[in-house]
């Protein structure tokens, strides 16, 4: 088995999967501590712990969902940072969208 094998293998481990999203959350808390060095660090570092949160918690998806609907523009823009492939497939699909109306017009 490969290095990614492995890994996504690990990642199934509840104790694990509890560990990485704690590790997230820490990450997240640290992320003012970081914010007052001059820099876009602390932004990073909030988004990483996010992305850990969010890969391992599924309580963590479904208030990330609920934001998302609440604003929608903030969302995209989350998705966005997080390079979700969903939002791009979300976004060519309003593009398309966008561009088939404006023909119709």
């Amino acid at each position: 088995m490969d290095l990614r094998g492995k890994w996504l293998a690990l990642g199934r481990i509840p104790a694990v999967r509890t560990g990485l999203f704690a590790l997230g959350l820490v990450i997240m808390a640290a992320s003012p501590l970081v914010g007052v060095l001059p820099g876009p660090g602390g932004i990073i570092v909030f988004a990483a712990g996010l992305a850990l949160t969010l890969k391992y918690s599924e309580w963590a998806k479904r208030q990330y969902v609920r934001f998302k609907r609440a604003h929608p523009n903030k969302g995209r823009w989350a998705d966005w940072g997080l390079r979700r492939s969903s939002a791009r497939r979300r976004e060519a699909l309003r593009k398309h969208r966008e561009a088939n109306s404006a023909q119709g017009d």
